[in-house]
């Protein structure tokens, strides 16, 4: 299921241009991301003392019009797929009447340790919040 996050361009998100600095999508992305995990009780802070740490290891931005100070943005976030090792999210910043798309982004993650080593299959508690939320998917698109 798509989550969707209200949020604003403010002067600290831009460059010396006047307009948001590439960078900052990026930032509006992993808050999407992490709204979309709090949805679905993936608390990061909880995962995290479960020993589950999930870095972004691809980031592939369409950057496709510049979001200016005081814009009204969405940030749309949904689970794309995922395998045994990793996820990837497709995730998308408009304008809030969604006539004009500013990025559109496709963005893998993995599951590591608190160490930093690589789970070779994702854990489970990922995988059956992750399966679950791809079979509404299904449901809500048939």
């Amino acid at each position: 299921m798509k989550d969707i996050l209200e949020d604003k361009v403010y002067y600290a998100d831009t460059d010396s241009y006047g307009v948001t600095w590439h960078g900052t999508y990026l930032r509006w992305f992993e808050k999407g991301r992490v709204e979309w995990c709090n949805r679905l009780n993936l608390k990061l802070e909880e995962l995290r003392k479960q020993d589950i740490v999930i870095p972004v290891v691809n980031v592939n931005v369409r950057y496709k019009y510049s979001a200016k100070v005081n814009d009204e943005i969405l940030i749309s976030t949904e689970l794309e797929k995922f395998n045994n090792f990793t996820a990837t999210f497709h995730q998308r910043i408009t304008s809030k009447d969604l006539k004009t798309i500013y990025a559109d982004a496709h963005i893998d993650t993995v599951a590591i340790n608190t160490k930093g080593e690589l789970y070779r299959k994702l854990p489970k508690v990922l995988s059956e919040a992750f399966e679950k939320e791809l079979s509404q998917c299904q449901t809500v698109h048939v």
